[in-house]
């Protein structure tokens, strides 16, 4: 098969998506229920898989597992993009109604800026091979400091101020006033002729700067699996395009996995591990996708553990406090 056929057939599936995505649901400016978005969300993971599935017919099974497990990384750690996406809807007091809109064109900045960043990467880690070794190192770095935000106490999700928000609104200041109020599903309006950004606007900017942040452990996560330009962007575009449905399919279940950035340490630990001793051991792709599925696995297992034991321990308190 040519090398340019699996980009054309990518980008197929994924125009045909967005253009169905945007172009039928996007027109209901509702908030979309739970059902609709896990929908979509089985809809975008389900084509991740069929993709997969694409990648080892064409490319054979070690590419197709590499894939997997690139696609796997990133969505796990999109998981963070979504706390914060709540925690900036929280802070900035961002209508329900109108989070679909920031999301969408948030969405839209991170494919263009992840994109850039593979495309960039690729090349200077096939001139200096050595650059691998440095972006392990900081992918440990990553998950030293998750582990230390995880042992720190720390506000629950939605409250609290995003970081840097004081600064960013600041910045924007000095580019346009800013509005006190939302103008509808407006980024900006003009008001005595001159031109305002509202808060709809604050909010997205915050989330594109707080992707940036994230992306650098992000990229060099996919890096960890692969240095394939083509299955590190697809499986890349992949997590992010699924984020959208994500959010409103998992915001009010985020609380519940406890143990899940526990498990997102790990991920970042095996992956920047691999690379530093691929010098000297090479871990087959098949072993890294098992251990970054069960690592995961285990974190959500041990989660729902936890939160089974809370509520029989609370209902047993409850019961006692009734009898007595």
């Amino acid at each position: 098969m040519p090398p340019i056929l699996p980009w054309f057939a990518f980008a197929a599936v994924v125009l045909v998506m967005l253009a169905f995505d945007l172009g039928v649901f996007q027109r209901d400016k509702r908030e979309p229920s739970t059902g609709v978005a896990l929908a979509w969300t089985g809809a975008w993971v389900g084509l991740a898989a069929l993709f997969g599935l694409f990648v080892t017919a064409t490319r054979g099974a070690d590419q197709g597992v590499a894939f997997a497990t690139a696609y796997v990384v990133e969505q796990a750690l999109s998981v963070d993009n979504l706390f914060v996406m709540m925690l900036v809807f929280a802070q900035f007091g961002v209508p329900r109604a109108h989070q679909r809109r920031v999301l969408t064109w948030g969405i839209v900045g991170v494919i263009v800026l992840r994109g850039a960043m593979i495309l960039s990467g690729t090349a200077l880690i096939g001139a200096f091979h050595a650059l691998t070794y440095l972006l392990g190192g900081v992918l440990l770095v990553a998950a030293w400091k998750l582990a230390r935000e995880i042992a720190a106490p720390e506000a629950p999700a939605g409250t609290g101020t995003p970081p840097g928000s004081t600064r960013i609104r600041a910045l924007l200041a000095r580019v346009l006033p800013i509005t006190d109020d939302f103008v509808g599903d407006r980024f900006t309006v003009v008001r005595r002729g001159v031109r305002h950004a509202t808060p709809l606007l604050l909010a997205l900017v915050t989330i594109e700067l707080a992707d940036a942040v994230f992306a650098l452990d992000s990229i060099p996560a996919v890096f960890g699996v692969t240095t394939d330009r083509f299955l590190a962007f697809s499986s890349n575009l992949f997590a992010v395009l699924g984020l959208r449905s994500m959010f409103f399919a998992l915001a009010g279940l985020l609380d519940q996995l406890r143990y899940l950035k526990h498990g997102l340490v790990g991920v970042l630990g095996l992956v920047g591990t691999k690379m530093i001793v691929a010098v000297v051991w090479p871990m087959p792709t098949w072993l890294s996708l098992a251990l970054v599925t069960l690592t995961l696995g285990g974190a959500i297992v041990a989660s729902l553990v936890a939160n089974h034991s809370s509520r029989t321990t609370s209902l047993e308190g409850n019961l006692d406090a009734q009898q007595s």
